[in-house]
């Protein structure tokens, strides 16, 4: 088996959902849920008959606080096993929330039961659609790599609603949208001597093998991204005995509409090259090709909803390493578009594979190009780990991408991209250095992209805060994958 290959595992099934307005009558087997406040326990008494509930509450003084969770066995005659779980304040009850609540639930039960039933009767209707995305997140494991391995059962779960906003149409999204989310987690948790440039152009032929009537890929190497003139993204790889891949797929190409380009950061492994990094945190640079990740699980996501849209994806994928063919500080190269750069700090490498690739995707002919990237720790110095920052002078994209995100609750926050930052990007030697000095690093990184894109409507998001956790939960989000599928279902929606 081929070293590219090896580590092809294939996509988990996504957990499948059904929405009914009642529970099943009998059922003696899997495990039973509800979400509750205190106001409607009296409800759920009359509708599942549990057996000696009020003295249960008053014994284990339960009041149905948030996340607070009561076993409830051999209590109700269908479902031996079961567990309520409290709401708290509905007035308090925010999106935020959500991901506590479903972690409650998947903990639970997802290495005992392959099949459970969901009463979230009681939650706000509003917020029915977050929070089985929100299940699917919770459900997510990576164990690729140990050799003793934690199975999880859970397949299906039946949503029980009296009223819901929720739809067939939105539960089949939530299904693929879990596989593209899942697939950009996958990826960005395996090392870089799994994933390096050359595999995550496998996947992509892979992902198209799999949905060949729906998807195109083309690979470039770095023959072919030399004769295009494409010295920035080479002068990133060529200090890798890894190569680097510029790989398009093209999603719903027989479509007549102009596509949306997403365009994500593939550096798989990021040393900073000459411009070394320190040790401490450095395995975590192989989270530098979440971008390109989130690019491929959105395309993921597309091939398996088959959302009415035309998409292109591009991956800018490169490893950065030193050695005696590595770029160094003070080099200049003349970029694809013919803009010349002096690359003083070789580890702001991400703006010169994404400066290249975003000149290519101008053949195209894109009604918008968004890119992803991983780009700046100026950028979680600004924003955390909350929200992702998001760059754009096009107004009207911007909104819709702030809109995305919150209602896909994988949010964003908009930071400028004026004039007067550009000035900061000034060298002596060429038309632009790579950096801007120390400070709005967040900002001038964007600037730098900014002005690789004047021939199309253009947004930058900066996910080097959201993009993995650190600590004891270290790894992959999958975000934006959320963000960027809502913004796309949206744009089908207002086309409709």
């Amino acid at each position: 088996m081929s070293e590219v290959n090896q580590w092809r595992t294939g996509i988990k099934s996504p957990m499948k959902f059904t929405l009914q307005s009642t529970a099943p009558e009998t059922q003696t087997r899997g495990f039973f849920v509800a979400l509750t406040h205190e106001e409607a326990l009296k409800s759920l008494q009359n509708t599942y008959k549990i057996n000696g509930l009020d003295a249960t509450l008053a014994t284990t003084q339960f009041k149905a606080g948030f996340n607070d969770t009561l076993p409830l066995i051999e209590k109700i005659a269908a479902y031996p096993n079961a567990l309520l779980i409290g709401l708290g304040d509905l007035a308090e009850l925010k999106a935020a929330k959500l991901a506590k609540l479903a972690q409650s639930v998947i903990k639970t039960v997802n290495t005992k039961f392959q099949h459970i039933v969901l009463d979230i009767s009681a939650l706000p209707v509003e917020l029915h659609y977050l929070f089985a995305l929100s299940l699917t997140q919770a459900n997510y494991s990576f164990n690729e790599f140990k050799s003793k391995k934690t199975e999880t059962l859970l397949e299906r779960i039946d949503l029980i609603a009296t009223s819901t906003t929720l739809d067939a149409d939105q539960l089949s999204l939530i299904e693929a949208l879990a596989s593209g989310q899942g697939l950009a987690r996958d990826l960005g948790n395996r090392p870089g001597n799994i994933c390096f440039p050359e595999y995550l152009a496998e996947q992509a032929k892979a992902l198209a093998a799999e949905f060949p009537d729906l998807l195109k890929v083309s690979v470039l190497d770095e023959q072919q991204m030399a004769d295009l003139g494409m010295n920035a993204f080479l002068a990133v790889s060529k200090g890798s005995a890894r190569p680097g891949r510029l790989i398009t797929l093209e999603y719903n190409a027989q479509l007549e509409q102009a596509p949306v380009v997403l365009v994500g950061k593939g550096v798989t492994f990021d040393t900073g090259g000459i411009s070394l990094k320190p040790a401490q945190g450095m395995d975590e640079m192989k989270f530098d090709m979440c971008g390109a990740a989130s690019v491929l699980g959105t395309m993921r996501t597309l091939c398996e909803s088959r959302l009415p849209i035309h998409v292109v994806g591009a991956v800018a994928a490169a490893e950065n390493m030193p050695s005696d063919k590595a770029t160094r500080p003070g080099d200049i190269v003349t970029t694809m578009s013919g803009q010349t750069v002096e690359i003083l700090n070789t580890d702001a490498e991400g703006r010169l594979v994404l400066c290249d690739t975003l000149t290519y995707i101008k053949r195209f002919n894109p009604s918008v190009v968004i890119d992803i990237a991983t780009l700046t720790g100026a950028c979680v110095v600004a924003l955390g780990k909350v929200v992702s920052g998001l760059f754009s002078p096009d107004d009207e994209l911007a909104l819709e991408l702030q809109h995305a995100g919150e209602d896909a609750f994988d949010r964003v926050w908009r930071l400028p991209v004026m004039d007067e930052y550009q000035e900061l990007l000034d060298s002596p030697f060429a038309d632009m250095a790579n950096i801007g000095g120390p400070h709005g690093g967040a900002i001038t990184a964007a600037c730098f992209l900014q002005r690789f894109t004047q021939d199309y409507r253009w947004a930058h998001l900066d996910v080097a805060g959201t993009a993995w956790l650190s600590g004891t939960a270290k790894g992959a989000t999958g975000r934006p994958v959320p963000l960027l599928v809502q913004f796309l279902a949206n744009r089908v929606k207002a086309n409709a």
